[in-house]
């Protein structure tokens, strides 16, 4: 009886048994989203300022409003835009309120062949936003021609007028844009068209898609803020950073610390007058600190690790990871500067002749990717 209890037993816990290990594994598999990091964090990052930023975000909350059929748009996409087009705005001052001075310009389309024009393009707003009363110019963080803003302009700070030297009206109008007649930006083939359509470069498409797929790291939290490093990794970061203020010396810095450099610079600004460090000569020394020789130079570096390709992105980095900089950021023989990365978005470098060893965001220009060595 006890037997044949207990086996009646085990055929009414068996099914909760199976409802709780598919509920377990269920909520195994269930992970948790990162949380998007606040504005502050994203524009110390990123290098955008707030102000541009709030302006891109405004958009693309605002968007469905203005073109309910459009799916999938994103700040990001309005950030690769506005990179490519403005480096957001930077050199101006943007006001509370989004206006933009003094007013970003560009060529003017006379057909003389400036800024890779060869057609005219006649006035088409008797100057009143670029002007000019004679010839179009590109105006405004978006550089939108004028009669292109008359069919996608809009008014995005509620003060009654549509400015493409506004920030927040040119963000919106340019969301408009690319959304045409109802694209799914979610789609990469449709973004690529949208792209495409603002500038007929695949070129420019390749480059801003480049800038949207960083930005959206950051946007979905997958760039990790506040990394802290452990291990053999602070220990190179904390090697280098104790370097701080020492001169930049060309070919200078060995595994026991800065040396005199073996040549001059093209800027004379470097010599073998100078004890220093060199980029390469800086991370070759933080490295020997927990007994890993490095090549010498930047470019022999880049294939002493694990490779982190530039398309990875920022977020695929570690701190204590090498980050390398090239003149084609396809060609690794094309390196020519290398940093330490401390994380968020930071490194440690000996920058350039004439310089001190410092920390600094990475640099946009030539990012080429990193080494994992740890």
């Amino acid at each position: 009886m006890t037997r044949r209890l207990g086996c009646w037993t085990v055929l009414l816990t068996l099914p909760l048994l199976a409802l709780i290990i598919i509920v377990v594994v269920a909520a195994a598999q269930v992970r948790p989203q990162p949380a998007a990091p606040p504005i502050e964090a994203v524009g110390a990052v990123s290098g955008i300022p707030e102000r541009m930023l709030a302006a891109y975000q405004n958009a693309a909350t605002r968007l469905p409003q203005e073109a309910p059929a459009c799916q999938g748009m994103r700040w990001p996409i309005l950030a690769g835009i506005a990179r490519i087009e403005s480096n957001h705005a930077t050199g101006r001052t943007v006001s509370p309120t989004g206006d933009i001075t003094p007013h970003i310009l560009g060529p003017r389309l006379d057909g003389s062949g400036i800024g890779g024009n060869i057609t005219p393009f006649p006035d088409t707003d008797n100057g009143r936003f670029d002007g000019d009363t004679g010839y179009e110019r590109a105006v405004g963080p978006f550089q939108f021609l004028p009669a292109t803003w008359k069919g996608s302009g809009r008014d995005a700070n509620d003060d009654q007028v549509a400015d493409p030297h506004n920030a927040d009206d040119a963000a919106l109008g340019a969301a408009v844009y690319l959304c045409g007649n109802g694209r799914d930006l979610a789609d990469r083939d449709q973004l690529h068209a949208a792209i495409f359509q603002y500038n007929h470069s695949q070129a420019y498409v390749s480059d801003v898609l480049g800038w949207i797929d960083r930005y959206s790291q950051l946007a979905t939290g997958t760039i990790p803020i506040g990394q802290h490093a452990t291990g053999n990794a602070r220990t190179v970061i904390d090697a280098a950073v104790a370097q701080t203020g020492v001169p930049y010396s060309w070919g200078g810095g060995n595994a026991n610390g800065a040396s005199t450099g073996i040549c001059c610079s093209p800027s004379g600004k470097s010599g073998t007058h100078i004890r220093g460090f060199d980029c390469s000569g800086l991370a070759l020394y933080a490295y020997a600190q927990v007994g890993i020789n490095l090549p010498r130079t930047a470019a022999a570096q880049a294939g002493a690790g694990r490779r982190i390709p530039a398309s990875a992105g920022v977020g695929a980095l570690q701190p204590g990871d090498l980050v390398f900089f090239a003149y084609n950021p396809a060609r690794d023989s094309t390196i020519h500067h290398v940093g330490i990365y401390l994380g968020n978005g930071q490194m440690i470098n000996a920058p350039r002749p004439g310089t001190n060893v410092r920390t600094e965001a990475l640099w946009d220009d030539g990012f080429a990717g990193g080494t994992r060595l740890l």
